[in-house]
């Protein structure tokens, strides 16, 4: 009888991050958690919809982001999104907050609980207009299209 192999990591995403905003650089930060939070986010139990990043007092921390509990992993309806202190070096943070100023956003990605400590990754991004939102469903469905006309090509 063969063994199964583990569960690899949750993956935990923000997919409107791309749709909303244009990208630039990424990095990884730490995330300041509880035990029960930990547990609950290896077992992919949150998500970053609505989620935003922000600076205080020279330190960043993450707002709205919802990590719910299970039977076995209680966390209280006020915790499951309180804001959490995020962990990063003081030149990265620098770096963001002057992108804050020139009037960007920092944006959570995804959680990476692959490793031994739980990590976000955040990036710098500029929101997007709803007419380049439209313009970008555009472009993806005529390389789609032509992607398939390829292929039909190809077979011949």
């Amino acid at each position: 009888m063969m063994k199964k192999k583990p569960a690899g990591p949750k993956q935990i995403t923000n997919r409107r991050a791309r749709h909303d905003y244009e990208l630039g650089d990424s990095l990884v930060a730490g995330l300041q958690l509880s035990g029960a939070e930990t547990k609950a986010l290896r077992m992919g139990h949150g998500h970053l919809r609505g989620a935003y990043v922000t600076v205080k007092d020279g330190e960043l921390w993450i707002i709205n982001a919802t990590i719910v509990g299970t039977r076995g992993v209680p966390i209280k309806d006020t915790d499951q999104t309180r804001t959490r202190k995020l962990l990063a070096k003081k030149r990265e943070i620098e770096r963001l907050v002057e992108a804050k100023n020139q009037g960007r956003t920092i944006v959570p990605l995804e959680i990476l609980t692959q490793g031994r400590y739980i990590k976000v990754r955040i990036a710098i991004g500029k929101g997007k207009k709803k007419y380049d939102k439209r313009q970008t469903l555009k472009a993806r469905d005529e390389s789609r299209t032509m992607k398939a006309a390829l292929k039909i090509v190809i077979r011949r």
